[in-house]
């Protein structure tokens, strides 16, 4: 099975493009896809965009962590592809359903798996405009491997851990390894 890891960063912010529903006008600055099957990591720039699509289209599974309501938006205007019908499994929309809350990713990599993610989507804005792109593509390969690994962990030990409002350590039930 080819598991395909992906997210993307974007050039502009939801305040240059008049709010959070024109995602499809903040522009892709750098994506990563991490596919199980060839075991690698690919990046991709803007004009890279038809390929990374190939490598989703490919996919016997895409994954991401808010990719299906963030990722695909920006992602939509580089394609004809209808990016909602691939198999998808979107780790913030599942953890949503169950926890009554958007976690984020930081907090359940640090909960998790011990990590931090090395920066934040506005960062990577400030780098874009400083043609800062090495730093972004690394920030986006980071993000798609902490999002692989708890994708990994919560495979393997059916729970992964959050801390919850109260600033407690707590246990999530998943099931992402149908």
């Amino acid at each position: 099975m080819n598991i395909v890891y992906f997210d993307l960063e974007t050039q502009k912010g939801a305040d240059e493009v008049g709010g959070w529903g024109n995602k499809h006008l903040m522009k892709i600055s750098f994506g990563v896809t991490y596919s199980s099957k060839d075991d690698v990591y690919k990046g991709f720039e803007e004009e890279d965009m038809p390929a990374l699509v190939s490598e989703l289209v490919g996919a016997d599974l895409v994954i991401g962590y808010n990719n299906i309501n963030f990722d695909n938006a920006v992602l939509a205007p580089y394609t004809d592809v209808n990016l909602a019908k691939l198999p998808t499994l979107d780790l913030m929309v599942d953890l949503r359903k169950i926890l009554k809350f958007r976690p984020k990713l930081d907090t359940l990599a640090q909960a998790t798996l011990h990590v931090g993610k090395s920066a934040d989507g506005l960062m990577a804005l400030t780098w874009f405009r400083q043609k800062e792109f090495a730093k972004i593509a690394l920030y986006c390969k980071q993000d798609v491997q902490v999002t692989r690994d708890l994708h990994r962990f919560g495979c393997k030990h059916k729970f992964i851990y959050y801390t919850d409002r109260m600033n407690r350590l707590a246990k999530a039930p998943v099931n992402w390894s149908k």
